[in-house]
């Protein structure tokens, strides 16, 4: 199920259309004139396991690894690990938020 970008010919909007088949044939319009088809942008995603070897040893962190909120999570699972202590259920999900890329609400300001 494809998704496709048109551009206005006359205003230059942007607008995305989402096709239920390749087949299908979109004829879309805005401004009463026709639009002309984009390129679409795509993403790439990494492996777990490449992102963490990217990332760094968290023992020696370096300048940017904080950066990454999932890199949070890393560091506490390691001391807790560390500690021999149990993690408590509210840190163990506010690791799973930050591991999806969402900063804990209580160092979004810092």
């Amino acid at each position: 199920m494809p998704v496709y970008e048109y551009r206005c010919t006359v205003c230059g909007r942007k607008t995305s259309l989402f096709l239920r088949s390749f087949r299908e044939v979109a004829e879309p319009s805005c401004c009463g004139a026709g639009m002309v088809r984009c390129l679409s942008s795509f993403a790439y995603h990494k492996s777990e396991a490449t992102r963490l070897e990217e990332a760094g040893d968290p023992d020696r962190p370096g300048a940017d690894y904080y950066k990454d909120p999932r890199n949070i999570g890393r560091w506490t699972e390691k001391k807790f690990s560390e500690m021999g202590m149990e993690m408590p259920a509210e840190i163990k999900e506010k690791i799973a938020a930050s591991r999806e890329g969402e900063l804990p609400a209580e160092i979004k300001d810092l």
